[in-house]
């Protein structure tokens, strides 16, 4: 039986995490409120916190897996600010992620220092990536790439991008790869930052490729065939999402655990307890629905760590991915939007963090596949539907 209970190391780093976390959340509305501030590099506070922080145990073969510990660091990161870090990761952006499961090893030695970003979303193409209309033409030893793509995760501070293009629009999704870009190339322009309803303080940009050259090598994976019978490299390239679909999951469900735990501590200051031992008539109805919200997120979660602890052993997690981030992107919707029904006029009000983090959720539901599209994909997991059924 897998036993997802955390050990006393793993409770010790991810009370490091969010320790850091209520550091980053001081800096959170000023960055909300002004878009052009990137968040810095590394916030004042980070050297004095690291060096007087009590050691953290290195994890044993007893304590949670690394992808699953991947999963509630993450949450914790975000249960303080979506993108203030006490230090920026030096991992990369989405498309470093690519860039590992498909690079060849010269492309990985070459292009890992980098961050990339990923660039699918069109403005004609949003959640279906098969549909994509920028090309890429191979003329000579180049390919020459032309379209447009928009909220590019990381797209303002990244070096480069590994860009979706089909090289053969007559077959399909099978026709559509992926080519590494460095910014600075004749033709790659990014013209603005995208303006959002939440993650304001986050890198987004729009790209646009106008003849834009590149040597044939940087093909992602250098695999210029185009099969007949499958999705081809669509589908090897797809698998990127398997581990950052429950990431994205974790980071909305960091949020919504930040507005359940300051809707707790209100509920508690007015005198409403919340109690778990009986079921009573006569309960306050604020209670009962931070009750029914609490158990939302504690499903989400469940979910969240299991799609991460498949990864970790090594099995396939496709469905379970695309399940955690379908409930996790209604979840946290309901439970932000719930914790300030309860909250009343404090729930809106900009003194409170909690209106921005109803807004931050909402990217959970849309980027890396809406819930709609992972409800098809579930679909066709469990129903054994075809994608031409489903149309």
């Amino acid at each position: 039986m897998v036993d997802f209970r955390l050990t006393e190391t793993d409770k010790a780093g991810l009370a490091r995490t969010r320790a850091e976390a209520l550091i980053c959340r001081k800096y959170a509305r000023y960055h909300d409120e002004n878009e052009g501030d990137f968040p810095p590099g590394e916030l004042p506070e980070a050297e004095e916190f690291y060096k007087n922080y009590p050691e953290v145990p290195a994890p044993g073969p007893e304590d949670s897996s690394l992808p699953v510990m991947a999963a509630y660091h993450a949450a914790g990161q975000n249960w303080g600010d979506y993108s203030v870090r006490m230090r920026k990761s030096a991992d990369g952006g989405l498309g470093n992620a690519a860039l590992a499961a498909a690079g060849t090893p010269e492309q990985i030695e070459k292009w890992r220092s980098m961050v990339l970003s990923m660039a699918i979303t069109e403005p004609g193409c949003g959640s279906d990536p098969s549909r994509v209309q920028t090309t890429a033409v191979l003329d000579g030893d180049e390919w020459v790439i032309n379209g447009e793509k928009i909220f590019v995760t990381t797209g303002t501070r990244a070096e480069g991008v590994v860009i979706w293009a089909p090289i053969d629009k007559e077959a399909g999704r099978a026709g559509i790869k992926s080519f590494l870009v460095e910014k600075g190339t004749p033709g790659f322009d990014v013209p603005h930052k995208e303006k959002k309803l939440g993650i304001r303080a986050d890198d987004t940009a729009a790209y646009v490729f106008t003849d834009c050259r590149i040597p044939r090598e940087n093909l992602l994976g250098l695999d210029e065939s185009i099969p007949k019978a499958s999705s081809g490299g669509f589908r090897g390239v797809m698998k990127t999402f398997n581990m950052t679909r429950p990431m994205t999951a974790a980071f909305g469900l960091g949020i919504a655990e930040a507005a359940l735990d300051f809707t707790r501590e209100h509920l508690e200051e007015a005198g409403v307890t919340i109690d778990y031992g009986t079921i009573d008539a006569n309960e306050p109805a604020a209670a009962a629905k931070f009750k029914q919200l609490e158990a939302l997120y504690e499903a989400s979660m469940l979910t969240t760590v299991r799609a991460c602890w498949l990864a970790g052993e090594g099995q396939p997690n496709n469905m379970e991915s695309s399940v955690c981030k379908a409930h996790a992107g209604s979840a946290v919707r309901r439970i932000t939007q719930g914790c300030i029904e309860i909250l009343g006029p404090m729930g809106i009000s900009r003194e409170h963090l909690i209106e921005k983090w109803m807004r931050d959720c909402r990217i959970t539901d849309i980027y890396e596949g809406t819930g709609e599209i992972q409800r098809l994909i579930i679909a066709r997991g469990l129903l054994d539907y075809t994608r031409a059924d489903l149309n």
